[in-house]
C-alpha cells in the first residue's frame, strides 16, 4: 500500500518558526561602565592614573580615557587624555597640572548610546619651593641701600618669610645677614642698613613656604666710601614779570647722602640762605623749577639754589634779576562809585577785576535786559547779571565777585562804560599784554586767580604771575540758536575788546578752568561777556 505525503505539517512548522522569530525581543544596550584605581606617581605636575572599562553595555565603546578638573565631576569637555576603544584595562600619564592644586578625577567610556563613568577619585599636586625674583639695587650710601623682590608664585604653598639676605661673600642664604619683610606673592621693597664704606656686598632676595626656601638672582653692589654735601648749579631766572619769575636749580650730585630737601631761596640782599624766603621743590638729584609769586616790581633781588642732605645744606651759584618796574597796585572808581584794584603789568595798567557799573561815564543808564528774546534782537548797548540775579545769584555771590555780562554794543558805547582815564582795550592791547606774559600758551596760567575759590577744578596752571586775578564770570550766549542763555560761571571767563571782528562779532579773549592757555576770537556781538579796562 503506498503512503501518502501531506505537505500541511511541514508548512504550519515553518509558520511556527516564523512567529517566534519575529515576537523575540531586541537586547537593550546602555552607556558603557568603568572604574578607576588610584593614583600614582604624583608630582608637583603630573599624576599616573589606571582604568577598566568593565563593560561596553552592549555597543562598541568608540573612546575611553582619564578627564578632570578642579570643579566636581569632570567630564570630556573639561580636560581629558585618550586611550583607545573598547572595554579592559589601560593607564594614562596626565602632565602639565599646577602644582600645589587639588583635582577631581574621572574614568570615561563612550558609545553609541552614551558616555559612561566611573567613581569620582580626588588627588593633590605636590608643592614646590616659590618663584621669586630680586630688584635691583638703589639709594646707595656708604651704609645703606635698598633692594627688595618679586614673588612670582608661591609654589602652591602659602609664604611664610620674605627678605633680602647678603654677605661679602657670594650667594647668600638666610644663614647670613637677613631683612624680614612681610608675607605673601608680589613686590616688596627692603631696606638694608649697618653696611661697611667702600665694601662690595651680594644680595639675593629669598622667601620660605612649607617646602623650603628660594632665592631670586644674585645681585652685587659696593657702599659708597664717603659722605659730602650736595653739588647743585642755580638757573638763571625766566619769564620775569611784575610780580613773579621763573626759578630753579640742578642738583648734580647728592654727596652720597639722599637730597631730602630741595628749592630756590632769594632775598633783597646778597648770598640768600633757607632763613630767608625759600621755595621747595622736591627731593634727590635733578633739574627743578619754581613759579615764584608776590615780588615788588622794579627790586634787585638775588637767588640760589639750595639742596640738603645729611651733612647739611649746600648752595649754588648767586644769580641775580629785577622785577619789571611800574607804577605797582593802585585803585580806581567808576561813576557808580564802584571802586577797582589796579595793577601794572609790563608798561599797561589794567584793572584787576571785572567792571560793574550800570552807567555810562555821562551818567546815562546801560539799560538791563532781562528778557532772553529781548536781549536777543539787541543793536544798542546793554548789560545784565549772571542768571539775572536769580537760582542764588546775587550782589554778594556774583556782581560784587564777577562783575556784571554787556554786550559788544555797550563795551564801544561813545558814552564809554569805563571810568575817567581809562578805556575797554583794542585787540591790539590784548595781543600786548598777552606777548609780555610769554605768549599765548603761556598767558593763560599767568592771568588766571589761582585756586579753586572761584574758578572750578582743577583750574589748570593758573599761577597768577601778572596779578591780573582774571575770574571766571562765565557769558550769555546768542550761539548756535542759545538765545540769551546763561552758560560756564566757574568754568570759563570772557572779556571783550572794543575791535570789531565783523558785521555781526567782536575781538575777544577767554581763559578756561581746563586750559592753561589764553583763546582768541570773533564772538556775536549781542552775546554778554565780562569787562576789563586799562588805563590810558
Amino acid at each position: 500500500m503506498k503512503t501518502k505525503f501531506s505537505i500541511f505539517p511541514v508548512l504550519f512548522a515553518v509558520l511556527l518558526l516564523s512567529i517566534l522569530f519575529c515576537c523575540k525581543k531586541e537586547a537593550i544596550k546602555t552607556a558603557p561602565t568603568a572604574t578607576i584605581s588610584e593614583a600614582t606617581n604624583i608630582t608637583s605636575t603630573k599624576v599616573t592614573y589606571g582604568g577598566e572599562i568593565t563593560s561596553d553595555g552592549g555597543s562598541p565603546v568608540t573612546e575611553r580615557g582619564i578627564c578632570w578638573s578642579t570643579k566636581q565631576n569632570p567630564s570630556p569637555t573639561d580636560n581629558k587624555i585618550t586611550s583607545g576603544t573598547g572595554t579592559g584595562s589601560f593607564t594614562c600619564s596626565i602632565t602639565g597640572l599646577d602644582f600645589g592644586t587639588i583635582y577631581n578625577v574621572r574614568v570615561y567610556a563612550i558609545n553609541a548610546v552614551g558616555t559612561g563613568f566611573s567613581s569620582q577619585t580626588t588627588f593633590s599636586t605636590l608643592s614646590i619651593v616659590p618663584i621669586l625674583t630680586t630688584n635691583e639695587l638703589s639709594a646707595i650710601s656708604t651704609a645703606s641701600a635698598s633692594s627688595g623682590g618679586n614673588i612670582l608664585s608661591d609654589g602652591g604653598s602659602p609664604i611664610i618669610v620674605r627678605g633680602v639676605c647678603w654677605s661679602t661673600s657670594q650667594n647668600p642664604t638666610i644663614a647670613n645677614t637677613k631683612t624680614t619683610d612681610g608675607v605673601g606673592i608680589g613686590n616688596f621693597t627692603s631696606s638694608i642698613t649697618g653696611l661697611t664704606p667702600g665694601t662690595t656686598y651680594y644680595i639675593r632676595a629669598y622667601t620660605t613656604n612649607s617646602v623650603g626656601t628660594a632665592y631670586g638672582s644674585q645681585q652685587t653692589f659696593t657702599t659708597s666710601l664717603t659722605l659730602s654735601l650736595a653739588t647743585l648749579t642755580t638757573t638763571a631766572a625766566s619769564n620775569i614779570t611784575t610780580v613773579g619769575v621763573i626759578l630753579g636749580g640742578n642738583v648734580t650730585s647728592d654727596g652720597n647722602a639722599t637730597v631730602t630737601e630741595r628749592g630756590v631761596v632769594y632775598a633783597t640782599t646778597l648770598t640768600p640762605t633757607t632763613a630767608n624766603t625759600k621755595v621747595s621743590y622736591g627731593t634727590g638729584i635733578g633739574s627743578f623749577t619754581s613759579n615764584v609769586t608776590g615780588l615788588t616790581a622794579g627790586t634787585v633781588y638775588y637767588v640760589r639754589a639750595y639742596a640738603i642732605n645729611s651733612q647739611g645744606t649746600a648752595y649754588g651759584s648767586q644769580q641775580t634779576f629785577t622785577t619789571i618796574a611800574g607804577s605797582g597796585t593802585g585803585t580806581v572808581t567808576d561813576i557808580d562809585g564802584n571802586v577797582y584794584n589796579t595793577i601794572t603789568i609790563g608798561t599797561q595798567v589794567w584793572m584787576a577785576e571785572n567792571l560793574k557799573t550800570t552807567k555810562y561815564r555821562n551818567g546815562d543808564p546801560i539799560p538791563n535786559v532781562t528778557d532772553d528774546d529781548a536781549w536777543s534782537f539787541l543793536n544798542t548797548g546793554a548789560y545784565c547779571w549772571y542768571n539775572n540775579m536769580l537760582q542764588n545769584y546775587d550782589t554778594t555771590t556774583y556782581k560784587a565777585t564777577y562783575g556784571g555780562l554787556y554786550n559788544w554794543y555797550a563795551a564801544i558805547d561813545s558814552r564809554n562804560i569805563a571810568p575817567v582815564g581809562w578805556h575797554v582795550p583794542t585787540d591790539a592791547e590784548w595781543t600786548t599784554l598777552t606777548t609780555f606774559l610769554d605768549g599765548v600758551m603761556a598767558a593763560g596760567s599767568k592771568l588766571k586767580e589761582t585756586g579753586t575759590s572761584h574758578w572750578q577744578s582743577p583750574n589748570t596752571g593758573a599761577t597768577n604771575a601778572s596779578g591780573f586775578t582774571a575770574l571766571p564770570g562765565g557769558y550769555r550766549d546768542l550761539h548756535e540758536y542759545r538765545v540769551g542763555t546763561f552758560f560756564d560761571v566757574g568754568k570759563t571767563g570772557h572779556w571783550w575788546s572794543s575791535t570789531e571782528g565783523s558785521g555781526t562779532s567782536g575781538w575777544f579773549i577767554s581763559l578756561y578752568y581746563d586750559i592753561a592757555y589764553y583763546g582768541r576770537g570773533g564772538r556775536d556781538k549781542r552775546d554778554g561777556g565780562s569787562v576789563r579796562c586799562v588805563k590810558d
